[in-house]
């Protein structure tokens, strides 16, 4: 098979890391990088061997597929040209902006009969994919993401930033349409919305709640997920999972706590999470997500297949972003019409919480 030949636009924080890892597999020629930053583009370019460009439109003719890792707000732009040639594209999520440009990219690929891919890396998070090979049916699933303040992706809000990748594993799980969406959301910066809160509820009876934070002190990504066989906790950042299962003689009714004397309450306590509530832990450290993904992208280009993460399902992603978005916009923070609504415009504190330590000052 000969060798594909991949470029990637925008090489910053993420784009870099793809562009090395192209650029060191068998089966791929990295014909070039490019970016708006030119001494950036130039700098990447000879760390990989490779050409560097100003911008896509040189990049294009020389490609059989490209790797798009541009801000969000340029997605559309960028991939519209290549997909509108016919070339293959990996595009770093969210697939773009908002669903009516998504969805135009999911058709205009599909009329040139190109091959497109959604980045949620999470996807390939060994943790996320053992889960997957479980006989877990959700019905109750909660999802935390936070994160510090990075200064990146600040075109876009911590919704399409952040909770997007929860929103795709989701729809991944449950596989059943959204019946309602409840949202709030805060704009503590000044531009989008920097922390958000969201329940779903699906068609199939799922409950999810989400939780997502760029401006919080203590990194997390964390999924929890219930249902009738038990439940699974998958850290993301961790790359681990806690499986727990009822013991069957629970499974059966044959515990009853209130017919226990306090004796057998005292047993069921210090047996309940060995005896009682079967566990184990799974530390899931196999490969590298990023690789992975881009060898699932080669893959697909080459043998004409479906990514794992296919423009549908990265459509379907921003779709609900949508949603949630919209009525995050619309909550009223004091339960009526005339009162702040939305995530810019907030109810006014009754003071300040804290002082400075040994001033008596109120903080600035």
């Amino acid at each position: 098979m000969k060798r594909l030949k991949v470029g990637v636009v925008g090489v910053g924080h993420l784009g870099k890391e793809h562009a090395r890892i192209l650029s060191g597999m068998a089966n791929v020629d990295l014909v070039g990088v490019a970016d708006a930053n030119p001494n950036q583009a130039e700098m990447v370019a000879q760390r990989c061997s490779t050409r560097a460009f100003a911008n896509h439109q040189a990049l294009l003719p020389l490609v059989d597929a490209a790797v798009v890792v541009v801000p969000t707000l340029h997605h559309f732009m960028v991939a519209r040209d290549f997909l509108g040639s016919g070339v293959p594209l990996l595009i770093e999520k969210p697939l773009a902006n908002d669903v009516s440009e998504a969805e135009e990219l999911v058709a205009l690929a599909a009329a040139n009969k190109a091959v497109l891919q959604v980045g949620h890396i999470e996807r390939f998070n060994p943790a996320f994919e053992e889960l997957q090979r479980r006989p877990l049916k959700p019905k109750y699933v909660t999802c935390e993401r936070y994160s510090g303040f990075s200064g990146r992706s600040i075109d876009i809000g911590v919704v399409l930033d952040l909770m997007i990748h929860d929103l795709d594993l989701l729809l991944s799980l449950v596989r059943a349409p959204v019946r309602s969406v409840d949202a709030l959301g805060v704009a503590l910066l000044g531009g989008h919305e920097d922390m958000a809160q969201a329940r779903l509820v699906f068609e199939n009876g799922c409950v999810a709640n989400l939780s997502a934070s760029r401006i919080h002190p203590i990194p997390a990504r964390r999924m929890t997920v219930f249902g009738p066989e038990g439940c699974a906790s998958v850290d993301f950042g961790k790359r681990h999972l806690t499986l727990m299962q009822p013991a069957r003689h629970l499974r059966e009714g044959r515990v009853n706590v209130r017919r226990m004397d306090s004796a057998a309450l005292g047993l069921l306590k210090a047996e309940l999470f060995t005896r009682h509530l079967e566990t184990q832990e799974l530390d899931c450290n196999d490969g590298d997500q990023l690789t992975n993904e881009l060898l699932d992208f080669v893959k697909a280009v080459q043998t004409k297949s479906q990514p794992r993460v296919d423009g549908a399902m990265g459509r379907d992603a921003v779709a609900l972003a949508g949603q949630i978005l919209d009525s995050m916009r619309q909550h009223q923070w004091e339960g009526e019409m005339n009162g702040p609504i939305g995530p810019w415009d907030l109810p006014r504190p009754r003071g300040q919480l804290f002082f400075l330590p040994h001033t008596g000052q109120e903080a600035a």
